[in-house]
């Protein structure tokens, strides 16, 4: 396993992270989950991301009880808010931010959060109070350092005008062969401010894994076929998109790697990317995940696979 630095911080980040988005606590047996958890660690993984939304805290409630023999400073716990965990909570206010970060460090079983991340742009309450309740956040030292998922490029560039003490480190962006948008905007304004990303769905939800072939069933027992981890798919699983990514097949094996692996090492081939946030059911597909931190791969193979990609997506539209 190889590290990066995240963004300004002093926290260095496993390539591959593990998270808990639809499975730890909501789709994935927790024997199961357990068993995912202790194989990341063993491969080297220490960084783990969750948020309070997942499972309206179920996911929070398992990694507390997950984590609790293991010595705090030997791994890198992040979460965040905003999404309802009520009829009156969410969104990122003053009174928010202390209330639900006090509610997860609770089901954390942890005095503090490494990383503490607004899950979006909160248009309702002005940028001055969330920045202000963040700032407050670590001051207290319940949070180490601050992030942000799927903010608009001028979002972040009006938070970092404001010039608070507690600096922006990460944003988590959706980003994969499958989905680009982040480089346009969001990947050129962090690198000015040396924000890391830590992106999600880096496999496209496990469509970069091969899995779902064009014409054929939906694989028993794959996310696809879940009713609590298919959402948001139905694009990923068009005809075009599926018989691109088969295609792909024989240029991940050209660089010697499995499907799964050149998909994470394409992702990880951007300087500005600390991490690529995987999902796992099992713990063999966390091995599989690791086997892309550290990957030397030609340059051209990935141009390849960009082109493969670009033409199917550009049929898609």
């Amino acid at each position: 396993m190889q590290y990066r630095r995240l963004g300004d911080s002093d926290l260095t980040v496993s390539e591959i992270s593990l998270g808990s988005w639809l499975t730890y606590g909501v789709g994935v047996e927790a024997d199961k989950a357990r068993a995912c958890l202790e194989t990341a660690f063993e491969q080297g993984i220490n960084f783990i991301d969750t948020a309070n939304v997942y499972g309206r805290g179920a996911a929070e409630e398992f990694l507390g009880e997950a984590l609790a023999g293991r010595p705090r400073d030997s791994y890198v716990l992040a979460t965040k808010l905003f999404f309802p965990m009520s009829d009156e909570d969410r969104g990122l206010s003053r009174d928010q931010v202390e209330k639900q970060l006090d509610a997860s460090l609770e089901r954390l079983r942890t005095p503090y959060i490494d990383l503490y991340q607004c899950h979006r742009y909160d248009w309702d309450t002005p940028l001055e109070e969330t920045m202000e309740a963040l700032t407050a956040a670590v001051d207290s030292g319940k949070v180490r350092y601050i992030g942000f998922s799927e903010w608009p490029a001028e979002r972040i560039q009006a938070a970092m005008d404001l010039g608070y003490s507690a600096k922006f480190v990460s944003s988590q962006p959706q980003y994969s062969l499958l989905w680009r948008q982040p480089e346009a905007e969001v990947i050129p304004v962090c690198r000015r401010y040396n924000i890391s990303q830590i992106v999600w769905s880096p496999l496209g939800q496990g469509v970069l894994t091969g899995k779902y072939e064009p014409g054929k069933p939906l694989p028993q027992g794959t996310r696809a076929t879940s009713e609590e981890m298919s959402g948001w798919m139905d694009r990923l699983l068009q005809p075009q998109v599926l018989d691109a990514v088969q295609r792909l097949k024989p240029v991940a094996a050209e660089a010697g790697l499995s499907l799964t692996q050149f998909a994470l090492a394409w992702v990880l081939r951007e300087p500005n990317v600390a991490s690529a946030i995987t999902g796992a059911s099992r713990p063999e597909q966390v091995v599989e995940n690791c086997g892309a931190s550290g990957a030397r791969v030609d340059p051209a193979l990935f141009a390849r696979a960009e082109e493969i990609v670009a033409e199917a997506l550009t049929e898609d539209a």
